[in-house]
């Protein structure tokens, strides 16, 4: 059986000519990333675990492409960067494999490229994908500025300019790439820090958004669950900001919602 090992920089990016490609996604493994491969009809799937973090968020996926027959692994964030699955297939360490990749023969500690080549011979699932309860859009404070709270980046709206969002997704640049997912205009915007990992690309697009004069912070994901914006608002620690957000009064430590509180009492 023929396939392909094809890179992306998030499972949101898996279009048709995925369909039955073994895909190393820059994504972090949760739910949300693997309902996006599983609906690509990919063969098979690699992500980035994000540190695994709080309630396993970073690497719950890979037990939801179990129950539908679709082979999953995870690379470790210290090995390669979250956001790049070109540097994933590069540079990548697999941390952890679903039962379905474990009877390929992937296992933890083996290359990205390695596991990915294994996975080849994977049998591609006809099983639907299984619905879930991340991937929404939330309305928080109605009064100006607005707080707004969104699983994934790609639900942030040009008409969202003045407010304040927060993401589940992690704070890395797609494929390491100057930002082009946040719009102009965020009064301020707030991430998952994506477990950091190497070469802490993480929190990168942190200072691209300082370029752009946008309050931006990321909270640790052992404080929240990523993917989970509206936990990352009501649990979040803060442990990356850049330089606006500093001006701002943001500190290491502090709880998101009390960041958020001051942002928008000081209608900065």
């Amino acid at each position: 059986m023929t396939s392909t090992v094809l890179t992306v920089s998030s499972c949101s990016n898996i279009g048709a000519e995925h369909r039955g490609a073994v895909v190393v996604s820059g994504s972090y493994g949760g739910n949300y990333n693997a309902w996006n491969a599983a609906r690509g009809r990919v063969r098979a799937v690699i992500m980035n675990d994000a540190n695994v973090g709080k309630d396993r968020a970073g690497v719950r996926g890979l037990d939801y492409l179990n129950d539908i027959g679709i082979a999953a692994a995870t690379a470790s964030v210290e090995s390669c960067h979250i956001g790049d699955g070109a540097d994933m297939l590069a540079n990548g360490v697999i941390s952890y494999v679903n039962d379905v990749a474990a009877r390929l023969r992937c296992a933890a500690g083996q290359t990205v490229r390695a596991c990915a080549e294994l996975m080849e011979s994977a049998v591609l699932s006809d099983r639907s994908p299984l619905p879930i309860a991340e991937g929404g859009r939330f309305l928080l404070e109605l009064n100006r500025p607005r707080i707004i709270c969104v699983d994934t980046a790609g639900m942030i709206e040009p008409a969202d300019a003045g407010d304040i969002v927060i993401t589940g997704s992690h704070a890395a640049l797609p494929g390491g790439k100057p930002d082009n997912i946040v719009p102009d205009g965020l009064l301020a915007v707030f991430f998952s820090d994506g477990g950091i990992g190497k070469d802490e690309a993480g929190v990168a697009r942190l200072a691209d958004l300082d370029r752009r004069r946008m309050i931006a912070a990321a909270v640790s994901v052992d404080s929240a669950p990523i993917g989970e914006s509206r936990a990352i608002y009501r649990e979040g620690k803060l442990s990356r900001m850049n330089s606006a957000a500093r001006r701002a009064g943001a500190r290491e430590g502090m709880l998101l919602r009390d960041f958020v509180d001051l942002v928008r009492s000081a209608g900065v």
